[in-house]
């Protein structure tokens, strides 16, 4: 199963108290205080892992909880501290403490990032013993540790992302480009997540089909939009079974990409490119289903005059896919 979006609640640990504990000795009964201050509530962080599927590991549930810190002991023993708890989550998530407002991008696998700090252990009673207060019964308590809601997004990391209406090849291609199995069939909206191939060491990414209104959530709406905002270079299908509209429906799709990431201003300095400025292909799918050689030439034409690589593809053609496969690695080693 795969889920790209989660809310949570989590709670770091408390403190343990401090505690009011007296020194006994042989042969010196009353030596003092010796209450040991407790430890410290355990922390909880996000651990970055390469699975994108673990989300689904965490569906059932919604609480995450670390450890308290043990109260103090006698003999000035201090109590143990409580376990940390570390949330696994997908590289590429982005997680927003509901509480704060506060974001975290988790963009390097194997990073961890604290997300809620323990409670600090409270002073046992030898804490507070002076040359004026030797036999003192004062103790503070341990502190709460933090706690917040949580709200968890996967963006998926990609070199190629394959987009376009449903139905244009994008399940399809990237099956007959990596050892993907990902579902086809002859009706819209097959695909409803995302799949990922691996493409000599380059991942692609199938991302479910777009319609018009998709930036205001027709059809599957924004829930996969998000997905493509950080592939490298995007993969535009548009099907000979559009005909005529075949260009209509190329501007439709960007149309919806640029009103669900408009281009950055100029004082954005360092922001990431927005989808509509990214390096795009275009892919023309199902020449099978033209007959005239001229009609596919007419659309090839009108294609590059949009000034970007543009290219012809039947899945039924294996030396179709042979020679597009040839032509992507060469871009991607240059992109």
């Amino acid at each position: 199963m795969f889920i790209d979006e989660l809310k949570i609640y989590a709670k770091a640990g408390d403190g343990g108290s401090g505690v009011v504990r007296w020194l006994h000795e042989k042969g010196k009964e009353f030596s003092g205080p010796a209450g040991g201050d407790g430890g410290k509530g355990g922390d909880v962080y996000a651990e970055v892992v390469r699975d994108i599927y673990i989300l689904a590991k965490y569906r059932n549930q919604k609480e995450f909880k670390a450890l308290n810190g043990q109260d103090g002991q006698s003999k000035s023993m201090h109590g143990a501290n409580g376990e940390d708890l570390i949330i696994k989550l997908p590289i590429g998530s982005v997680i927003k403490n509901l509480d704060t407002d506060r974001t975290y991008e988790l963009l390097n696998e194997g990073e961890k990032i604290l997300l809620l700090p323990g409670g600090r252990g409270g002073w046992g009673n030898e804490h507070f013993k002076s040359s004026i207060n030797r036999s003192p019964r004062e103790t503070t308590p341990g502190k709460p540790g933090e706690e917040a809601d949580f709200y968890i997004e996967l963006r998926l990391f990609a070199d190629v992302g394959l987009v376009g209406l449903p139905n244009a090849g994008k399940s399809s291609l990237l099956n007959a480009l990596t050892e993907a199995s990902a579902k086809v069939a002859a009706y819209p909206f097959t695909t409803l997540d995302p799949n990922l191939g691996d493409f000599y060491g380059y991942i692609i990414a199938d991302i479910p089909g777009l319609i018009e209104g998709a930036a205001e959530g027709k059809g599957l709406g924004t829930k996969f939009l998000r997905h493509i905002k950080r592939t490298k270079m995007l993969a535009h299908l548009v099907s000979f079974e559009n005909g005529d509209e075949m260009m209509d429906v190329y501007k439709k799709i960007r149309k919806e990409l640029g009103k669900y990431d408009p281009v950055k201003s100029e004082s954005d300095h360092g922001a990431s490119p927005s989808l509509v400025e990214k390096d795009e292909i275009i892919i023309l799918t199902k020449t099978d289903v033209v007959d005239d050689p001229k009609i596919l030439k007419k659309k090839v034409t009108e294609f590059k005059k949009l000034k970007k690589p543009v290219f012809t593809l039947s899945l039924y053609d294996d030396e179709s896919v042979k020679s597009f496969a040839d032509e992507l690695i060469k871009i991607l080693k240059i992109t």
